[in-house]
């Protein structure tokens, strides 16, 4: 009995090693989630890990390599939520999604209505600013009630990744309360701060009804390059989890002193604030293709020297990290998929 018992726990450890070492594969699946503003259709996708095989997969411009319906892994593994910036797209960084996946999380995607790189609609709106938090909860719910993700998310660990805009949606959904004046009184002294100032800094009042409301499922934050002028130390006081924050120092959408930098020294939680010497907003958007740097030339040109691939290594590397800290890491286990 006793050498059946050793040889199995040789086995466990040889499989964990290997597991660790080796990584997973990516695997995708598309979530029906309905935006909660109009009861829409939203885009989302959840990308978890598999075993099964990956091929190239198109996506609209993108192209992944992804298990499309793969068999999802035997465990339990926290679950990140992805809020991308204002005209973007959550697959503008699908190097990272893809990285943290290989490194045992699922990470859930949604375009978000009326603001995207399709849909302007929301822009500058009340609808927007309060109803992104409300778009994300809504697609952790429907994660968490799919039979496929709630198979393997952990309800208990769940953080969400915020970019640009979306560091601002990040922050209300762990109890930030946006104060609009903050944004108004910035606007009067900045007025060539064309991205956040093109409406003066005011907010189209669209949704009275609507209110920021905070998710109490969200327990780490990961933003990058977030917009962040609302909010001073009583708007923060109650972001009472982690935050992982990064910057770059040469940012020409927002001046990163008045917006990481000054949420860093706001935070009731000390942040982990990491300031990229010479790196521009772009820089947290995946690497850019040869086609795609001669397309799109201002989000894929870095400063002179600076390493966007080596960047993205260390991110994936420190976000995993900081996430399996900050949430707890995933619980295997040693038979089946």
């Amino acid at each position: 009995m006793a050498r059946r018992l050793f040889w199995f726990l040789l086995l466990v450890t040889f499989s964990t090693a290997s597991w660790a070492v080796q990584g997973w594969n990516v695997g995708f699946h598309r979530l029906q989630v309905s935006d909660p503003l109009d009861q829409q259709p939203m885009k989302a996708i959840a990308f978890y890990p598999t075993r099964a095989s990956e091929q190239p997969l198109h996506l609209g411009n993108f192209i992944l390599d992804v298990a499309y319906e793969g068999q999802t892994a035997n465990g339990r593994f926290p679950l990140l939520v992805m809020s991308h910036g204002n005209y973007g797209t959550p697959l503008a960084h699908r190097d990272l999604i893809e990285a943290l996946v290989r490194k045992g999380f699922v990470v859930v995607t949604l375009l978000h209505p009326g603001d995207n790189l399709h849909d302007h609609s929301r822009l500058g709106a009340m609808s927007n600013l309060y109803g992104r938090p409300l778009q994300v909860s809504e697609t952790i719910s429907a994660a968490l009630l799919d039979p496929k993700v709630a198979a393997i998310a952990d309800p208990r660990k769940v953080g969400v990744i915020g970019y640009s805009a979306g560091g601002e949606t990040a922050l209300i959904l762990a109890g930030a309360q946006p104060r609009l004046e903050r944004l108004i009184k910035y606007c009067q002294e900045r007025p060539d701060d064309r991205d956040a100032c093109s409406e003066k800094g005011q907010v189209r009042a669209d949704r009275n009804d609507l209110v920021p409301m905070a998710d109490p499922r969200i327990g780490a934050l990961l933003l990058l390059a977030p917009l962040s002028l609302m909010y001073g130390v009583h708007e923060l006081e109650d972001v009472q989890v982690p935050v992982l924050l990064y910057t770059g120092n040469d940012d020409k959408i927002l001046d990163w002193k008045k917006n990481a930098g000054a949420l860093a020294r706001k935070l009731p939680q000390q942040a982990d604030l990491r300031v990229l010497d010479g790196a521009g907003h772009f820089v947290f958007m995946s690497p850019c293709s040869e086609e795609e740097k001669e397309a799109t030339p201002d989000l894929c040109t870095d400063t002179q020297g600076l390493d966007r691939q080596a960047i993205h290594r260390d991110l994936a590397a420190s976000a995993a990290e900081f996430f399996d800290v900050s949430l707890g890491s995933a619980t295997m286990q040693t038979s089946g998929r």
